[in-house]
């Protein structure tokens, strides 16, 4: 390699591993295997794989987090990013700095080079530097949150201890195929033979047990093998019938977070044996668990809430989450008129189910402040607005250029409102370039830091 790409800065290495693969996505695991040979990864760690629809951050938060506090040294690799490309990459909760991270690309483009040159994608690239980045820093435990399906994923060239399909649900269709089923099977493929496959959908897709099964992979699913039941101080994990654990709520907002919680909890009862865990640790580590872009309430009169609900799955959830905050709002106050205004902003990608996301969380939005995403794959505004209007005749809508547009403009409105309400919300939500762009006018205008 030579000493110009050596010296680059991670801006500079970041713009040129986007152009190494004429595609953004290019499935297949022979390219990957051929570099991690080149690297001799010497990987004397334990892997915990994690792939899914939705709830594969918050699982992989949920999991670094109980280590961490279990004492171990831990890795955690996801994607995608936020606001910084370190983000993806952490060792004990912290982000991996920018001179790390061009060390190990400059390790992944050497072996690359090695011979006969091989294209990576930006993402085959980046799974190949955090791994080498971990074999550096030593950890005791690695968590791999899965790109996109399973089978062919660059993350699944790596050998797992344990892996987890937190739900099965249609996204990413021209990659994965137009079913469930199709998709199941995709994501069955991080199971392995003997090695504890973890499910927490509740109505898994029979291509994906038959593939278990097939494998002779050691398969739990939830409502068979382990379950949860709410109590009056929290919750029960339960498996084989007889409660296991008692524990606080996580700190992650939504019903559903327990049947990511619930898989984190067999996850690390599968694994006891060779990285011990305490109650005690799995109960701090349920209070103590964050995640960004995860219904996160980012301020307050008028509340601003970020989620990256990019499918109707993800979008169910977040309509959820926002009755369920009605209600406890309502509760708090004990009085009328408690609910506020919803306004809605939004931006998706041309390429998911725009109609679908909608209609999904429609009956809890009172306006809509659409805008385009500046990417290639970006759906325009006035597009989304014709889908929301087709969706919701009476609903008002505006457009704008941008995210960080559309929240400036929606806290001008709520704020200037004559019957504003102390539970007026402002919900960012649609993809995670919706959230960035939101969270980076927070950050530049509104004195909020992430």
């Amino acid at each position: 390699m030579s000493s110009q790409l050596a010296a680059k800065d991670l801006p500079s290495w970041l713009s040129h591993i986007e152009r190494l693969h004429p595609k953004s996505i290019a499935m297949g695991l022979e390219r990957v295997r051929c570099v991690i040979q080149r690297l001799e990864l010497q990987l004397n760690f334990k892997i915990i794989t994690v792939a899914g629809t939705n709830g594969k951050g918050s699982t992989c938060a949920m999991l670094a987090q109980i280590y961490s506090q279990a004492g171990y040294s831990v890795g955690c690799y996801t994607s995608p990013h936020l606001m910084r490309y370190n983000e993806r990459v952490r060792v004990n909760g912290r982000e991996v700095s920018d001179e790390s991270l061009c060390e190990a690309f400059a390790a992944v483009e050497a072996a690359r080079q090695d011979g006969e040159s091989i294209p990576l994608t930006y993402f085959e690239v980046g799974t190949l530097a955090a791994m080498w980045h971990f074999t550096q820093a030593d950890i005791d435990v690695a968590i791999l949150e899965i790109g996109l399906g399973g089978r062919l994923d660059a993350v699944n060239a790596f050998e797992p201890d344990c892996s987890i399909v937190t739900n099965v649900d249609l996204d990413h269709q021209e990659f994965l195929g137009d079913t469930r089923e199709k998709i199941g099977f995709e994501k069955a493929g991080v199971y392995r033979q003997s090695v504890p496959a973890i499910c927490g959908d509740n109505n898994p897709p029979q291509s994906l047990m038959d593939y278990a099964q097939k494998i002779h992979a050691d398969f739990k699913c939830i409502n068979r093998d382990f379950n949860y039941v709410l109590s009056a101080s929290g919750w029960d994990y339960w498996s084989h019938g007889q409660a296991v654990y008692t524990l606080p709520l996580p700190a992650l907002t939504g019903r559903y977070q327990l049947d990511n919680a619930s898989c984190v909890i067999t996850a690390v009862e599968s694994l006891q044996a060779s990285l011990p865990v305490t109650t005690e640790s799995i109960a701090n580590a349920m209070q103590q668990v964050s995640l960004a872009g995860r219904f996160q309430t980012v301020a307050k009169s008028p509340w601003i809430i970020l989620d990256v609900a990019h499918n109707p799955h993800a979008a169910k959830a977040l309509a959820e989450n926002l009755v369920t905050l009605k209600v406890e709002s309502k509760n708090e106050n004990q009085r009328k008129n408690t609910d506020g205004k919803t306004v809605a902003v939004f931006a998706m990608l041309a390429d998911k189910d725009i109609k679908g996301v909608v209609n999904a969380v429609k009956s809890e939005i009172d306006a809509w402040y659409v805008a385009s995403i500046d990417h290639a794959r970006g759906a325009l505004a006035p597009d989304l607005a014709v889908i929301i209007a087709e969706a919701s005749p009476r609903a008002t809508i505006k457009i704008f250029d941008s995210a960080a547009d559309a929240c400036k403009q929606a806290r001008i409105d709520t704020e200037a409102c004559i019957d504003r309400n102390e539970n007026d919300k402002i919900v960012a939500f649609g993809s995670f370039f919706t959230v960035s762009s939101v969270m980076q006018y927070l950050n530049e205008y509104e004195n909020t830091h992430f």
